[in-house]
């Protein structure tokens, strides 16, 4: 999956996009286990693909393969056990990219566009994301509506079927949440929250 984590009018200070963390060493000849955050493996891992970290040192991909639930790669210039043991939690990033496309409306986000982000549950908002004042035909927006903080996005894991969200809640505990319109039906990453509609028994602490 991706992530994603913000634009900038500074090129130089764009987001970078998370795509994996190197793990173990896998035998003697420099390969290294990683572990992907991207919904993208094969683009990113393929030959001649370079990977950054956020000081700007870059890994180019020599090669790399599928093994079970894990992605197992050679970069370039680690030669040997001694050297990919060193990498070990090393992580990987891409810049991420834009579409100039004016009439693009793709709505979709980059997981790192959502760690973060304040999960909040709307006491008076309908299925279809209103308040009970909109139905009321007031002009009221829903920026003043009550709402109550579930907890933050602390990570974003790939299934299948869609995204899960990891959210941490007030009291430490942490929910999986699917990544559907149906529980969470808008996400504002400028303004730093998301809303959910969890169904019972999603959280814990509710």
């Amino acid at each position: 999956m991706t992530m994603a984590e913000k634009h900038s009018a500074d090129p130089q200070q764009l987001t970078l996009l998370r795509v994996c963390r190197i793990g173990r060493a896998q035998g003697l000849k420099g390969e290294v286990n990683v572990r992907a955050f991207t919904d993208e493996p094969e683009e990113r891992f393929a030959p001649g693909s370079v990977l950054l970290t956020e000081d700007g040192r870059e890994f180019e991909v020599v090669r790399s393969r599928k093994f079970k639930e894990r992605w197992i790669v050679l970069f370039k210039g680690v030669a040997d056990r001694n050297a990919s043991e060193a990498l070990n939690g090393t992580m990987l990033y891409v810049e991420p990219t834009y579409s100039d496309d004016g009439d693009d409306e793709d709505d979709g986000f980059y997981a790192e566009d959502l760690i973060g982000l304040e999960a909040r549950i709307y006491e008076d908002k309908d299925t279809d994301g209103n308040t009970d004042s909109d139905a009321d035909g007031s002009d009221n927006d829903g920026s003043d509506a009550a709402y109550v903080v579930a907890g933050k996005v602390t990570d974003v894991m790939e299934s299948p079927a869609q995204w899960l969200l990891t959210i941490t809640e007030p009291s430490g505990a942490e929910s999986l949440v699917p990544f559907v319109e149906e529980i969470v039906p808008e996400v504002d990453p400028d303004e730093g929250y998301l809303v959910l509609t969890p169904p019972n028994g999603l959280l814990q602490d509710r």
